[in-house]
């Protein structure tokens, strides 16, 4: 990896107008050997980013001991080193990493998806499609960035955030690329968006699945333009943008995308270049049709919800230039099952259907809680979820809403608390729940809940988990506490059950 003198960084940030004060104090011609805003990671030649609202200055202080050879900050400090003083750490900080991998971006087959629902499952449709044909042709499998887990070639994690801060994402780029991966799909989120995580990166293809209403609050956006807005930028750094033609506001995602390269549509209506019909249920798997000009055939993906479809078209449009042959897509798509979406458990009598899932607004809820009301409709229906501490506060009503509206008894759980307490977060779900009349009850321990409801089953029943998916976790305070996902929980009932019946 090529290394550049601290005179470049101070440069690069003066092209952009970031520059607000500096003192290099002679070490301008020092050679850059790291980056890094842990103050763990700081070593002999370090170029230290003090950033974040939490950041207190006895970081930087614990970098420069180190070996820092400067730090880039909104603030100037009293720690005598040299420093470059930017005016939006934000906005400094993809500058950096570009300039510090030298764009190593350029060397992966690049792929963003956003939206509101559909990122996670998009993803892992692509990449078992890629890795189906990768490895056929005796290549690499693909790299991932998800709100689900991470890998690169050398890191292989779960996630807690889903588009990763500017200088974590490069540093993606560079394993993935010296480990000899040739692609890389991720999801954009947002607030990388907005942010500026993803500023200076152009994706070879990208995808625009939906928009509805989400992450607005005090933490994250203030209204919906703005969360909206904030989607629509990654069009300005697309080569070629696929849109479904099924999603809301239309017209503006199709007004916005004329900032792309070239614009490929897919969706349910033949007006798509690439488009389904003929959905269907067989067993547990969903069955349709894909027209386009290279192909028309039968697919089928193993994981239930007719709406995993527009999922499905999407994987195959942003993939569409790529020589992937249909089989190799057929083979990606049914063997594709992401971690924690629509994860579904049954008792061998099938008296007890139950499905695990990451849904956590109202557009995801309606998906989820249609789709199992639409797969079962003669089954009693319980649902279990609750709502992150401290935001998404515009989720909670309508989730609650969509919930009760459902479901024939709801349990509130935790998810997430944070730093709001669980009591004050459930409290205002019940006042939703309330007015519909469907009977609920407030478990704080979602094992608990789910087991409880569990052995009180009479009748055909199914289960909606909601909210955590396969994660064996859940934050309280800043502190990521183990735990049994619910896929596992209930997993565990049902052999029991099994056992006990066969």
């Amino acid at each position: 990896m090529k290394k550049h003198q601290l005179n470049e960084y101070l440069e690069i940030l003066k092209q952009y107008g970031l520059v607000e004060s500096f003192d290099l104090s002679g070490a301008g011609d020092v050679e850059i050997e790291g980056l890094t805003y842990n103050s763990k990671e700081a070593g002999a030649g370090t170029l230290f980013v003090c950033k974040g609202a939490a950041f207190k200055e006895e970081y930087l202080k614990m970098a420069v001991k180190a070996g820092a050879a400067a730090y880039v900050s909104e603030i100037k400090y009293d720690e005598k080193a040299p420093y470059i003083i930017v005016s939006d750490i934000k906005k400094a900080m993809p500058k950096l990493a570009n300039l510090y991998h030298d764009f190593i971006w350029k060397k992966l087959n690049l792929i963003g998806l956003t939206g509101t629902k559909g990122k996670s499952t998009t993803v892992y449709f692509i990449k078992a499609i890629l890795d189906d044909y990768l490895v056929g042709c005796g290549k690499k499998e693909s790299a991932v960035i998800s709100s689900i887990d991470t890998y690169d070639g050398v890191v292989n994690e779960v996630s807690h955030l889903t588009t990763p801060e500017a200088l974590e994402l490069h540093r993606h780029f560079q394993n993935a690329v010296d480990s000899g991966i040739e692609f890389l799909e991720m999801e954009v989120s947002s607030q990388a968006l907005k942010y500026h995580r993803v500023d200076d990166i152009v994706f070879d293809v990208g995808a625009f699945l939906n928009i509805s209403e989400d992450h607005i609050s005090p933490i994250e956006h203030p209204d919906f333009d703005d969360y909206f807005h904030s989607k629509l930028k990654i069009f300005s750094q697309i080569k070629t943008a696929c849109i479904n033609l099924e999603s809301d506001h239309l017209d503006e995602i199709m007004e916005a995308a004329k900032a792309s390269e070239r614009i490929r549509t897919f969706g349910l209506t033949p007006k798509a270049d690439i488009y389904a019909d003929h959905i269907r249920r067989e067993g547990t798997d969903t069955v349709f049709e894909i027209h386009c000009d290279r192909f028309d055939m039968e697919f089928r993906i193993s994981i239930p919800g007719a709406f995993n479809v527009e999922n499905a078209l999407a994987a195959v449009a942003v993939l569409y230039d790529y020589p992937i042959d249909a089989e190799h897509i057929y083979n990606g798509l049914y063997k594709a099952h992401p971690s924690g979406r629509m994860e579904l458990y049954a008792t061998e009598d099938k008296k007890v259907i139950a499905v695990a899932d990451f849904a956590h607004n109202k557009l995801s809820f309606e998906k989820l809680f249609g789709s199992m009301r639409a797969d079962y409709p003669e089954y009693h229906m319980i649902a279990f979820f609750g709502c992150p501490g401290g935001k998404g506060f515009n989720r909670r009503k309508p989730m609650a809403e969509v919930a009760a509206a459902y479901a024939d008894k709801v349990y509130i759980v935790a998810d997430d608390p944070g730093d709001e307490p669980f009591s004050q977060t459930s409290a205002e779900l019940a006042s939703y729940i309330e007015p519909t009349g469907t009977p609920y009850e407030i478990i704080e321990n979602r094992a608990e809940a789910i087991e409880k409801a569990f052995r009180q089953i009479k009748q055909p029943t199914v289960l909606v988990m909601a909210g955590k998916g396969s994660d064996q976790f859940i934050k309280y305070g800043k502190t990521y506490v183990p735990c049994a996902s619910d896929g596992q929980v209930v997993a565990k009932l049902i052999r029991e059950y099994d056992e006990k019946y066969r």
